[in-house]
């Protein structure tokens, strides 16, 4: 267990911060009724869009009603699934987003493309005035995140990051009794990231080698789905699962399942608009042709307040624990539970603390209620981008092969050009961050 002495932690800057993300508003309170619907559009209508799509039209203060994909095949289930749940046939479908993005009847969007559209629709989505739902992680490189985090700002729009694991009772529970004290001063916490299901074997066995290119399904816009990414030839499942273990579309481990339990690191810790000064990570292997991200990493974060945090693929279950001076506690991912080193740490009131973090019955609920201006967002765009960062300091180290300084206040490495000139990849036209 660490000893490191706690330091104070970046207190003036967060505070500030904090304050200044807690109820940004594009409309007001009193521009929705209390039971009318926010008109939603679907942006990316794979699995999870169509999930998401499904949960959204399920709550009464919201509805689905655009979808927009750039693969015909995936747009025509989304309308299908949509004009069934409304037993109509009137879903708008769209191949380009903005022009998604001008119906004017359209209140909010849902962004479940692939990280590396994320920040682009996102920013075009913010300068329309659409209030957003953006899967996790928030973007797929820092510059990216940072542009949409300006960008969500200066436009007054409410972006909620789909960092659901934290809305779960049992996170909230958690973080309450670190805030309060319970397991004495917290000193390090210990992510668990494994990479042994079934996704992760099909993705071995793709490894090593670049495999055969082939035509372009029929239906496939190849080009824009690529986006701002380099031009390659379409391989067989990189546009459904398999493009999460490419670094153009996304970082593998470290950012998918990465901004779950990472996230619930920072908000344990209290650092949810800071992130670690100091990362080493370690993994990097790029021979492995198409899917080059890597599967088996671990690394090591300092933060500011002196708490350490280990983290790596070795371990199951995944999730995070939290170790203080006088207990600990180990909150899994996706299961939802919590264990604890003392029986009476799961059993302790919740109304009786005194800091409370609130609680919704669910991540979907909380984004309406932020936008009717009855709740502030549990993930909103600072939460969202500082949690994304955490992950991606940690993928530039692991690169490097070699340990780095972060200020999360000047949101760059320190001294560091090289590592610095990695924050953002460059685009290929016409896509742009401007």
């Amino acid at each position: 267990m660490s000893k490191t002495t706690r330091r104070i932690f970046l207190k003036s800057t967060v505070t500030a911060t904090a304050a200044a993300i807690a109820f940004p508003t594009i409309i007001p309170q009193h521009a929705f009724g209390a039971n009318e619907r926010i008109r939603m559009g679907l942006i990316g209508s794979g699995g999870r869009g169509r999930w998401l799509a499904q949960h959204f039209s399920n709550l009464e203060e919201a509805t689905v009603t655009a979808v927009c994909d750039v693969d015909t095949l995936r747009r025509d289930k989304g309308v299908e699934l949509i004009n069934n749940i409304h037993e109509n046939k009137e879903c708008r479908s769209y191949a380009d987003f903005r022009e998604l993005l001008q119906n004017k009847e359209l209140d909010a969007v849902i962004v479940a493309t692939p990280d590396h559209w994320h920040s682009l629709v996102g920013i075009a989505a913010a300068k329309a005035g659409k209030h957003i739902y953006c899967e996790k992680p928030l973007c797929n490189s820092i510059g990216e995140s940072k542009a949409l985090r300006d960008a969500v700002a200066a436009s007054g729009v409410k972006l909620q990051t789909g960092s659901h694991e934290r809305s779960r009772d049992q996170a909230r529970y958690c973080v309450e009794l670190i805030r309060n004290g319970y397991i004495g001063n917290l000193r390090e916490m210990q992510i668990n990231l494994p990479t042994t299901e079934g996704h992760h074997q099909q993705i071995r066995k793709r490894r090593g080698s670049v495999p055969a290119e082939l035509a372009v399904p029929k239906g496939l816009d190849w080009n824009f789905w690529l986006g701002h990414t380099p031009r390659i030839p379409y391989y067989e499942g990189l546009d459904s699962f398999g493009w999460r273990f490419n670094l153009s579309f996304g970082c593998g481990e470290m950012s998918d399942r990465g901004a779950h339990v990472i996230d619930l690191a920072q908000f344990g810790n209290n650092s949810d608009t800071s992130g670690p000064i100091e990362v080493e990570a370690r993994g990097w292997d790029n021979k492995n042709g198409v899917y080059n991200a890597p599967m088996q990493f671990g690394f090591t974060n300092t933060y500011a307040n002196g708490v350490k945090l280990y983290g790596g693929t070795t371990a199951n279950p995944r999730g995070v624990k939290f170790v203080g001076d006088e207990g600990w506690l180990f909150l899994r991912i996706h299961e939802g539970t919590l264990e604890a080193s003392h029986e009476k740490l799961l059993k302790m009131d919740a109304k009786e603390f005194k800091i409370k973090v609130g609680r919704s019955w669910a991540h979907s609920q909380n984004f309406i209620d932020g936008i009717k201006g009855k709740a502030e967002l549990f993930a909103p765009i600072e939460v969202g981008h500082r949690s994304c960062c955490a992950c991606l300091v940690n993928m530039i180290s692991m690169q490097l092969q070699r340990r780095l300084e972060w200020d999360p206040l000047k949101e760059q490495f320190v001294n560091d050009d090289e590592a610095n000139q990695m924050l953002t990849p460059p685009m290929r036209a016409p896509w742009s961050l401007a």
